[in-house]
């Protein structure tokens, strides 16, 4: 059973890893948002409006409601035009996932989450598809980016993070 000191310990891991998948949005060439670097795939814009919304903030906003609603990502990729659009995108779902966490409580985590795909999870459950999601659509990004000719961060230089994205000194006794 997740409790949620183990959700803020799993969040705490899951923000660094946000933090190296922000720098792959930040690498991706703005002319090439809306390219197929990899036939049959979706587009870079395409790719990350998934992973921030579907895959991590209704996710989160499911885990707090009890009901996990589908985000319309053709929408918001309508609206997203330019890569500081997409950025901000990122940087909102973010906000909004982590506001979710730190609301969720033990109750949440025990609780079920209803989707819309015939069958409810469990509220742990919601956790783990953000994290198993955020690497697999991060190991997407990476080979987006070297398809495009583009640099990849090391996936484990999160000293290199945002500050809000590093990882943070354990506290003092």
């Amino acid at each position: 059973m997740m409790t949620k000191s183990n959700l803020d310990m799993i969040w705490d891991h899951i923000r660094i890893l946000n933090g190296i998948a922000v720098r792959c949005v930040a690498n991706l060439p703005a002319d090439k948002l809306d390219a197929h670097p990899i036939p049959r795939m979706r587009t870079p814009k395409e790719l990350v409006v998934h992973m921030y919304t579907s895959s991590m903030r209704s996710m989160m906003e499911g885990l707090l409601s009890g009901n996990y609603q589908e985000f319309d990502e053709k929408s918001a990729c309508e609206r997203i035009q330019t890569k500081d659009d997409l950025l901000r995108f990122c940087d909102e779902s973010w906000k909004a996932s982590d506001r979710a966490e730190r609301a969720a409580t033990d109750a949440h985590l025990a609780g079920e989450v209803k989707t819309p795909w015939g069958h409810a999870m469990p509220g742990p459950m919601c956790v783990q598809v953000v994290r198993d999601e955020l690497l697999h659509h991060r190991g997407q990004l990476y080979a987006y980016l070297r398809a495009l000719g583009q640099e990849v961060p090391d996936m484990y230089d999160y000293a290199n993070n945002a500050p809000e994205f590093r990882r943070r000194e354990p506290a003092q006794a």
